[in-house]
């Protein structure tokens, strides 16, 4: 039995397993320094910088700041 494909992937558009494909390409929305922000994980914090196009400095309080990937679903703006 040969492990080759037999033929080509067929592509479906409106197949669930698309979204993840499209959310990737597009840019994440950037957050403004200053706004409030929750984190699943670090509770309630504010954006004190943002290092790039997808990521944000976030000041959690308690000494605790942390660098998040905006593309995180953790990551929620109150």
């Amino acid at each position: 039995m040969s492990s080759q494909p037999t033929g080509r992937r067929r592509h479906l558009p409106n197949s669930p397993f698309n979204a993840g494909r499209e959310a990737a390409a597009r840019p994440p929305e950037l957050i403004p320094v200053g706004t409030r922000v929750a984190h699943e994980r670090y509770g309630l914090g504010r954006v004190v910088a943002a290092e790039d196009d997808r990521t944000v400095i976030i000041d959690f309080g308690g000494g605790e700041v942390r660098r998040v990937n905006l593309d995180s679903s953790k990551l929620e703006t109150l």
